[in-house]
């Protein structure tokens, strides 16, 4: 698991973006395709500002798949609520990923379609040979995607209830906690830990504490994100304030 601090998060997240435009870049180069696992909330916004910013200097994504961590359920796409619209807005609408190549999951399937579906991201996810770069942020609870505390380390792609408090956090984006949904779809934890590369995002000061006491303290289901400790194809990015109860040692402020 790798440490890189940087001044503030515009640094950060160019940072992380030019690694991924890097890799799509080579990828086309030998006709390969780029298979990318996005995250939501306002973490990943800047780096997808930066990868539009490489399309309109002549990157091309026609050879890049994604798959979205999660989506509440039950939740519309065509709500302004949903990570369908944020994706549209903050990425897709603005880049040439095929429509085909984008999968983000169905937050309108009836119930007792739900286990089978999760099954089905889990099988085209295999299918299209894994995760090149998996971007993930963190959440107040320590969860990654929608892993909220409780989750396993071999948990899958299923329908989970959300927290209190990453309700809490929802609440404004829904005018009122009452209107947030109480479940989501998500990646499970081993999905996740498939890829072969991981950014993990953590900006700001609000999320400094809980992100020294994923990445440095005890590897526990209470705290999901624990579970990145020890992987090789964690890189933890940080700006100052997120990493400031973080001692550097040998990584150097950016």
């Amino acid at each position: 698991m790798k440490l890189n601090f940087f001044s503030n998060a515009d640094r950060a997240s160019k940072y992380v973006a030019k690694n991924i435009a890097e890799c799509i870049s080579i990828n086309n180069s030998r006709n390969e395709r780029t298979v990318l696992g996005l995250a939501t909330g306002n973490t990943p916004i800047q780096v997808y500002n930066e990868l539009i910013s490489y399309y309109k200097q002549g990157l091309s994504f026609v050879n890049v798949i994604t798959f979205n961590l999660d989506e509440y359920y039950p939740m519309n796409a065509s709500r302004k609520e949903s990570y369908h619209t944020y994706m549209d807005e903050h990425f897709f609408d603005h880049v040439d990923v095929p429509r085909e190549n984008i999968h983000i999951p169905n937050g309108t399937l009836p119930g007792d379609m739900v286990k089978e579906y999760c099954n089905e991201y889990e099988n085209k996810i295999r299918e299209v040979g894994g995760i090149d770069i998996q971007l993930l942020g963190i959440g107040r609870t320590g969860h990654i995607g929608f892993n909220e505390p409780n989750s396993t380390k071999d948990s899958k792609t299923r329908l989970v209830y959300l927290d209190k408090k990453t309700c809490e956090d929802a609440a404004k984006d829904f005018n009122g906690i009452d209107n947030v949904p109480k479940m989501a779809i998500t990646m499970g934890i081993s999905t996740i830990l498939s890829a072969k590369k991981i950014y993990l995002l953590s900006f700001g000061s609000r999320k400094a504490e809980i992100t020294k006491e994923c990445l440095f303290g005890e590897v526990t289901s209470d705290r999901p994100a624990s579970f990145l400790q020890g992987e090789e194809a964690v890189e933890i990015v940080l700006d100052e304030k997120a990493g400031m109860l973080i001692h550097r040692n040998k990584n150097k402020l950016t």
